[in-house]
């Protein structure tokens, strides 16, 4: 298909609190390619707000630390889907010609606790506000995430304590994960709670790490000996539709006709819908996908969101194995977010990385069997989606 990208290289800095500077997270991640550094034609930095002035030029960051060589440099920043958007930009330099080989480069150096919202009093920004007005910080977001699960769906928070447990199961294979250990249901269910009904270990931790990959167009990847290589096929970062959204509060207050509901089904679907369309295959062509488990709740959310199964399924799906390694659709085989924390802009590439491995047939004891076709997952802050597709 005219819109593949091949991938040459996958790399990862392992993940855990180290207490060094963002950049060397990142270079340390892309031993994988085999490429000489001169043949780099641009550099894609997801950025981080917690990098300093070097966090917000995070291309140029890269850059100035590998070598300045000439390269082409940009930087992006999506909340937790900057590196799917360093993904997306690096596509669009190669097919557009502009480049035949982009390194796509995410690190973050994390503080501990739960994050607070950076760079000021933000009023026009709405995650801002959740923080700062309603006191609704991530693990409270999460929590209702949960509990309307509960309500609606008949979730349970033992179905929530089995998705760390399947999590943890994968992390504990995988060496570039935080938290390799397994856990048991009853680890987690008398760990402390933090957002009732979600406890600790039902919620990520924040961490320093960092991934990167390499991609080329398809040309380059014959004319240097990678004649079947991982293919990204499709990238989605669609936003919501809200055909006549109305951000005047007062106006809203005394206009019921203001608001308009929006179309069938979630954004989260969206993002995903999007990116199948584009790749040409579905939900049923699947043979794994990593997404963002902030939540042991929100994982059940995306199962039915991707469209492995049906609407209120997700906690069935998970019961009866099937998104569990060996299971007839493995999700998080790399551990996710549950195994590694958040080092924000490199979750998303972490996530291709995983895809890559699986369908090179290198992931090792947490391998998928015959891996052909991978998605990934996830959501940014104010209205970021982010999905890739990657097939062999």
């Amino acid at each position: 298909m005219t819109g593949e990208v091949a991938v040459l290289g996958a790399g990862m800095h392992p993940w855990g609190k180290w207490g060094r500077g963002f950049v060397e997270y990142g270079v340390a991640a892309l031993a994988d390619a085999g490429l000489q550094w001169r043949q780099v034609g641009s550099v894609v930095g997801a950025d981080t707000v917690r990098g300093g002035y070097p966090g917000y030029v995070a291309g140029a960051a890269f850059a100035r630390a590998l070598g300045w060589q000439g390269a082409r440099v940009a930087s992006v920043y999506a909340a937790c889907a900057s590196g799917a958007q360093a993904v997306d930009a690096a596509r669009a330099q190669i097919l557009s010609g502009l480049a035949d080989v982009v390194l796509v480069v995410g690190a973050d150096a994390a503080p501990k606790g739960f994050f607070r919202p950076a760079g000021g009093d933000r009023p026009d920004d709405p995650d801002w506000l959740r923080f700062r007005i309603l006191g609704a910080t991530n693990p409270v977001y999460f929590a209702l995430w949960a509990r309307r699960r509960m309500a609606v769906h008949g979730d349970t928070p033992e179905d929530f304590a089995q998705v760390k447990v399947k999590n943890a199961a994968a992390g504990a294979l995988n060496p570039y994960a935080r938290y390799r250990k397994r856990v048991t249901a009853r680890e987690v269910a008398s760990s402390a709670v933090v957002a009732d009904p979600l406890r600790l270990l039902d919620i990520c931790a924040t961490s320093d790490g960092g991934a990167a990959l390499v991609l080329s167009s398809m040309e380059f990847a014959r004319r240097h000996g990678r004649a079947e290589p991982v293919r990204i096929r499709a990238v989605s970062t669609v936003t919501p539709r809200y055909p006549a959204t109305v951000l005047d509060l007062p106006d809203i207050a005394t206009d019921s006709a203001a608001a308009v509901a929006p179309p069938a089904g979630t954004f989260r679907a969206s993002i995903a819908q999007a990116a199948y369309e584009e790749a040409g295959v579905g939900p049923e062509d699947l043979s794994l996908a990593e997404v963002y488990d902030l939540s042991t709740a929100m994982e059940l959310q995306w199962y039915e969101d991707l469209g492995l199964c049906g609407e209120g399924e997700g906690a069935k799906l998970l019961r009866d194995g099937a998104t569990a390694l060996g299971g007839r659709i493995p999700v998080n085989t790399s551990g996710g977010l549950a195994s590694f924390g958040e080092a924000v802009p490199a979750q998303a590439i972490a996530q291709v990385c995983e895809l890559t491995w699986q369908l090179r047939r290198q992931a090792g004891d947490r391998q998928v069997a015959g891996a052909r076709v991978g998605i990934t997952a996830n959501q940014g802050l104010f209205g970021h989606g982010s999905a890739v597709i990657a097939v062999r």
